[in-house]
């Protein structure tokens, strides 16, 4: 990027174009004024607004550059005038590149006064790239000390905010000494620590600024700014870092973008909104820059042929241990061949959208990526959330965006953040249950493994206040969410299971012990929360559709998943399901109890195995509460006898004398796989396919041989989960009419 020389050539048509040359005439909108046609061509009132804009900001950038002296904001019109213009136009499109070595230039040399300086500052929104050589000429301008520090406190805070637009960071990285220098200042300290934190590479931690940094410690007291620069030096020198630092903190660093936050959204949303062609001028490249908020912003390379040339050129200056730059990975087996020295962005946010590194982080366990994405998704998480910051809504849809982007990045990882975590126990409690709805739910279900204390408290019960007071799909996606919850802690034990070795199992106990604790806690929250549902609800089918595929995860935990654990639905929940109106939830309800015989024989039989690693006993109570289930089942859907057999406290145990007032006939039997109300319907094919001619149908009929014939007539229609509930544990009673059920 070329910046114009003169103001000459600022008014003059361009005729010549060099390929690396970007002039302001290439920041119109998509279009280029060719001089001999431009009085024939006939031109739309946007068109000729956009060159008077144009027009406009030449004139104004050619005055600044000429500004010589101190000039005077209040007796100076031609200065107002020029200053509104830039603001108007940066506010609004965003500036092009060669701008801002002008601009940068006047408003750090001194020679307007501090209220000019800062609405210059302020105005400095790119429209598409930032040039290093305009910010490195600008911070040159620190060593001179022309400028009041307030000026040089809003550079700095315009400079991290601007990080990711500028085009190329070498030359800035070799000026890490210089920036270090300012750690002295203490009004300014927080603000280099946080530029220090984004150019720090292993190169950079040194003896002597470690020390440095302990000296500030010892003056200063703990402060978060240098506690993060001191963690990211531990990170890559542990050896010369030796004093024990804090944990995680949320926040490292003062938010530093709020006078360009409003400015990059509205520049963002126009260029996007701009054609191809426009965007391809911006950036000199074939592919748009979607970056203009910190999440979204993507690894592209300038297209510059000498950053490239200048990269392959020093390639060979450094030893094998030179460290390879992200922006230079393009395939899987450039990653596998520079895996252990790849340089990270300094921001964060662009890992999430870059698959190869994805797969970085996924097989490297580097302590030094995982502080800064901690760092960053937090701060990100706190500072964006649309429920937590006032005046937050033109960005809502830019939140959930960016929540979808963290939700597919823990699902490639295979692993939540903890940093989600932190977010998700801290809003909450301030949640509405309607903003962002789907994207906090999947949230959820990656929360790594708590304490008791912490899920109870912190997610738990802000999560039962929505649950109860929202709408049965509300109800219906907190469920589903923390069924993924539970399976996604299962997956996390299988794998570090099967990753132990022999000599581990033993040092496993206690974290073994701890998972079976949460994970029981999780399955007895849902199983709550699930009867008080069904009761709001009037046990409407599709909710309970749910809950069953949750506890279709639950009944499999000891086989599937090698969990010593098995915990059976409330009555709140099976006795609903036992009686439902829907053959799909009464077999899905058979299919869950099959499997949970399945699971309780298989502990039974390791229980007296001597060859059994993993010992773990179920309790009694469990073995007792299968059975009653499974009498109960067996005597509505079987024998007809559930009134009468039915042992459950809460079970359907009733006197004749009470059924009778009913007014119901057969009441005996008004609950078989015939007269079933979520079997009625098969009944009535089953008998219309077989005795056509009858009418009406008798379900009397369905006895003897045709209740075997009936039974592979339900089996035909997909009921499996109906057969191996019969064949499993029907049979078995069947001649002792389900007196004594034991697995």
């Amino acid at each position: 990027m070329q910046r114009r020389q003169s103001s000459e050539t600022l008014k003059k048509p361009p005729q010549v174009h060099h390929k690396n040359q970007t002039d302001l005439s290439a920041w119109r909108k998509g279009r280029r004024t060719d001089p001999e046609k431009s009085a024939q061509s006939r031109q739309s009132p946007s068109d000729k607004k956009n060159d008077s804009e144009q027009d406009s900001l030449e004139e104004a950038l050619s005055y600044f550059e000429q500004v010589q002296d101190r000039v005077s904001l209040k007796k100076n019109s031609a200065l107002q005038k020029h200053l509104t213009t830039v603001e108007s136009i940066a506010l609004q499109r965003g500036l092009p590149p060669e701008g801002f070595d002008v601009l940068l230039k006047v408003a750090l040399s001194g020679k307007l006064a501090d209220t000019v300086n800062t609405r210059l500052l302020k105005s400095l929104v790119p429209a598409s790239v930032i040039p290093e050589t305009s910010v490195v000429s600008a911070v040159s301008w620190l060593c001179v000390s022309k400028c009041s520090g307030s000026t040089q406190l809003l550079f700095l805070r315009w400079l991290i905010t601007m990080f990711d637009f500028i085009d190329h960071k070498e030359e800035l990285h070799a000026l890490y000494g210089f920036f270090f220098s300012f750690l002295q200042d203490e009004k300014m300290c927080p603000y280099v620590c946080h530029l220090l934190y984004l150019l720090t590479r292993k190169e950079n931690v040194k003896p002597f600024r470690i020390r440095r940094l302990l000296d500030l410690q010892g003056k200063m007291g703990m402060q978060s700014y240098l506690q993060a620069l001191l963690s990211l030096y531990k990170l890559f020198c542990p050896e010369l870092v030796t004093i024990t630092l804090p944990g995680k903190m949320k926040t490292y660093f003062k938010n530093s973008e709020g006078p360009w936050k409003a400015a990059i959204n509205t520049v963002r949303q126009r260029n996007q909104a701009s054609s191809p062609v426009f965007q391809t001028l911006l950036l000199g490249t074939a592919q748009p820059q979607s970056r203009k908020r910190k999440w979204n912003s993507q690894l592209i390379l300038p297209a510059s042929s000498s950053n490239r040339n200048n990269l392959e050129e020093h390639r060979d200056l450094y030893s094998k241990d030179q460290s390879f730059p992200v922006e230079q990975l393009q395939t899987f087996s450039q990653l596998l061949q520079n895996i252990h020295h790849l340089e990270f962005p300094s921001q964060m946010g662009s890992v999430l959208m870059n698959p190869l590194l994805l797969h970085y982080v996924n097989c490297i366990k580097d302590e030094a990526v995982d502080l800064r994405l901690y760092y960053w998704m937090g701060q990100t998480l706190q500072e964006e959330c649309t429920w937590c910051v006032a005046d937050s809504s033109p960005y809502e849809e830019e939140f959930k965006n960016f929540l979808e982007t963290v939700y597919k990045t823990e699902c490639f990882l295979q692993e939540g953040f903890s940093s989600c975590e932190e977010f998700l126990y801290k809003s909450l409690p301030l949640w509405d249950g309607v903003c962002c709805r789907s994207q906090v739910l999947r949230l959820v279900s990656w929360i790594p493994l708590s304490s008791l204390s912490e899920m109870k408290s912190h997610l738990c019960d802000p999560l039962s206040q929505l649950f109860f007071t929202s709408s049965l799909y509300f109800k219906c996606s907190v469920i589903e969410s923390l069924k993924e919850l539970l399976q996604n802690w299962l997956n996390w034990h299988v794998f570090h299971l099967d990753s132990e070795s022999d000599s581990q199992a033993h040092s496993s106990n206690t974290t073994l012990s701890e998972l079976v604790n949460v994970v029981a806690e999780l399955i007895r929250y849902v199983g709550w929360i699930s009867t008080v549902a069904l009761c709001l609800e009037t046990n409407h089918t599709f909710l309970l559709y749910f809950i069953l595929d949750f506890y279709e995860t639950v009944c499999d935990i000891y086989l599937r998943y090698n969990l010593p654990l098995l915990i059976l639905p409330p009555p709140g929940v099976f006795y609903p399901a036992l009686l439902s109106m829907d053959s799909v939830n009464l077999n899905q309800l058979c299919y869950i109890m099959y499997r949970y015989r399945t699971n309780l024989v298989a502990a039974k039989e390791n229980e007296l195995s001597k060859k059994q690693i993993l010992r773990f006993k179920f309790s009694s109570q469990t073995y007792q509460e299968y059975n009653q289930y499974t009498i109960a089942m067996v005597g509505c859907l079987w024998t007809s006898n559930a009134f009468q057999k039915d042992t459950h406290p809460q079970g359907l145990c009733m006197d004749d004398e009470l059924l009778k007032k009913t007014a119901v006939k057969e009441f005996k039997t008004s609950f078989n796989i015939v007269c079933h109300p979520a079997m009625m319907g098969y009944a009535l094919l089953f008998l219309q396919q077989a005795w056509p001619d009858d009418t009406p149908f008798n379900f009397s009929l369905i006895k003897g041989k045709r209740w075997n014939w009936y039974l592979e007539y339900l089996y035909s229609q997909g009921l499996k989960g109906l057969k191996v509930f019969i064949e499993s544990s029907i049979s078995r009673v069947s001649h002792s009419k389900a007196k004594n059920e034991q697995v």
